[in-house]
């Protein structure tokens, strides 16, 4: 279906061009947006024209408004202060987009007319340690943009770029050979008791010797030769890290492929080879580095892209140039989106110029989303009571047990399996909103009290509106989706006029979160809506005697078309609804 913004643009645009030619339309018309202060939609198009056509903007208003034919849609066009449009939709147009929205299963939201293959790369944790909180907001950021995608109708690929191939690796190997060199004789008995135990040893190791610290960048070189010995061990870390991480996105409800650092071993010497041919890579202090336009170290000198060390070794730049390369060359795919932590934004820069340089990829083809940091109350980073890092699984068990200990606060008289389910999903949902309700670009302070609120813009507040839904279905003795499509609506109270348009901007709103890829304002519309549902629930009564067949299934209907809408919302990051909490 065609948002209610696209029709009255459309319209507006008509009207402009019986006033101006089309050369002199505007490269981007302002488009009507939603003011219900003033009125249910409103444009100020006028503003901007009023230099071109050397006019006062009412003026411009007004041969607008003259020539403006909205009388299918519309009670009313009125222009207000300096050149205001606002608009007041007829209540029969409303009724024709929710009764669309209710008989379609995807609420009237069309499908793109142009899908691509889109490659999402996110997650990505460095392995030989177990996840911690530090990779919650790839994963859950880069799922829902993946989803977003898939309900848009592309073909994406979920793909985990896992750091298996880097320095830690060096590190644990040097503290086998070194400590326990008989796992290198005898790989295919070697187990890991605990990731986290070698870790921290090979760590503190390698923070207090510098030779132990060379040696280990060394066996990182030995990595990436293939030497045999070096790579049996190597797959131990790697196969214990992976099944730990499946664990926690299985817990998530996470799809992703894995594809680590380590895939691309082969392509590395032909990257750099490529560069130097082109007469982009050069040496530079025994390395080879590209020099990028604009990039400059503190004393204002040329700052080269390093592609491969004087000791023959390759960075972070040189895997992922040859990941980009494979993934638009090999993999074909129109788009690679990158999910990582703001702070590396001057890296995907660098590496997506050289790739453009190399002709790999157009402008456009690869954006990198940068997200700020996970933070305590505190303001500070988000940390154990110790000081220590949070792991995941830690935070997800403990956002289960507290979600779950609410729920027998709140419903006493639930079952145990109701509350363990609750539990998980109010849980693991809560983590999960409490993220994406923030601008992904922005740091965010995580606190309990206000992942849990009942009260607030939270998954707990969606879910107990979605709940209110379902209970109403047991309640009347009929399921209230029975209605989609069956029931007349009527909207005679201003609660249920309120509530309608709320549901109809679901068609405004869903354009943007998918061009700019936010998460929070979707999650910002959900809880209006699930605020208008509550206003509206407390000011017209469902099931009571004196309420009349038609009006009790008109309003049924809308309750239906909540609780459709905050379970498509919610399954857009990875939240399922429940209907009971």
């Amino acid at each position: 279906m065609q948002s209610i913004t696209d029709t009255l643009k459309a319209k507006v645009e008509l009207a402009l061009l019986k006033l101006i030619s089309e050369d002199e339309l505007p490269d981007q018309l302002v488009v009507p947006s939603q003011n219900p202060k003033f009125a249910d939609y409103q444009c100020n198009v006028a503003m901007g024209l009023a230099r071109a056509l050397k006019k006062a903007p009412r003026q411009i208003a007004e041969d607008l408004v003259a020539n403006l034919d909205v009388s299918d849609i519309c009670e009313s066009v009125e222009i207000a202060g300096p050149g205001f449009i606002n608009f007041k939709l007829k209540e029969d147009f409303l009724k024709e987009v929710l009764n669309g929205m209710a008989v379609d299963s995807r609420l009237g939201l069309e499908k793109t007319a142009n899908p691509e293959k889109i490659l999402v790369d996110f997650s990505s944790p460095n392995l030989a340690k177990e996840m911690h909180v530090g990779h919650l907001r790839s994963t859950i950021i880069g799922d829902s943009i993946a989803r977003f995608l898939e309900f848009e109708g592309h073909e994406v690929l979920r793909m985990n770029h896992v750091g298996d191939w880097g320095t830690q690796f060096g590190m644990l190997i040097q503290y086998i050979r070194e400590e326990m060199p008989d796992a290198l004789n005898n790989p295919e008995n070697f187990k890991i008791a605990s990731l986290e135990e070698f870790y921290r040893a090979s760590k503190k190791k390698f923070d207090e010797s510098e030779e132990f610290a060379n040696a280990s960048r060394k066996a990182v070189v030995d990595l990436q030769a293939g030497e045999e010995k070096t790579l049996a061990v190597w797959k131990v870390f790697c196969e214990a890290s992976m099944q730990h991480c499946h664990e926690i996105y299985e817990l998530m409800d996470i799809n992703i492929e894995d594809r680590g650092e380590s895939a691309y071993n082969d392509l590395l010497p032909v990257v750099v080879d490529d560069l130097k041919k082109a007469g982009h890579a050069v040496q530079t202090q025994g390395a080879w580095g590209v020099f990028l336009e604009g990039y400059k170290n503190e004393d204002d000198e040329p700052l080269p892209t390093i592609v491969q060390k004087s000791d023959g070794g390759y960075i972070y730049a040189t895997t992922d140039l040859a990941a980009i390369k494979y993934r638009m060359l090999e993999q074909k795919v129109d788009r690679a989106i990158y999910v990582t932590d703001a702070r590396q934004k001057g890296h995907f820069e660098q590496v997506f110029k050289i790739s453009e340089l190399m002709e790999w990829s157009k402008p456009g083809d690869l954006q990198h989303i940068g997200f700020g940091m996970m933070l305590g109350k505190d303001g500070k980073p988000f940390k154990t009571r110790d000081g220590g890092t949070i792991k995941l699984k830690d935070l997800l068990v403990e956002a289960e047990e507290r979600a779950y200990k609410l729920a027998k606060e709140l419903s006493p008289d639930f079952t145990e399996e109701e509350f363990k389910a609750i539990g998980k999903t109010a849980g693991h949902g809560g983590v999960k909103y409490s993220d994406l309700s923030h601008s992904i670009g922005t740091d965010y302070k995580f606190d309990w009290d206000k992942m849990l609120a009942t009260d607030g813009n939270t998954a707990i507040y969606l879910l107990m509106t979605y709940a209110r839904t379902r209970g109403l279905s047991r309640k009347a003795g009929v399921d209230v989706n029975d209605m989609l499509g069956k029931a007349k609506l009527i909207l005679d109270d201003p609660q249920e006029q309120k509530l309608a348009k709320k549901i109809a901007s679901l068609l405004d709103i869903w354009p943007s979160v998918t061009r700019e890829l936010t998460p929070n304002l979707l999650l910002s519309y959900l809880f209006e809506i699930a605020k208008d549902f509550s206003s509206f629930w407390n000011a017209c009564p469902i099931l009571k005697p004196e309420i009349t067949q038609e009006t009790k299934e008109s309003r049924m209907l809308l309750a239906a078309l909540v609780g459709r809408v905050i379970e498509w919302g919610l399954s857009m990051i990875g939240i399922k609804v429940l209907d009971k909490v």
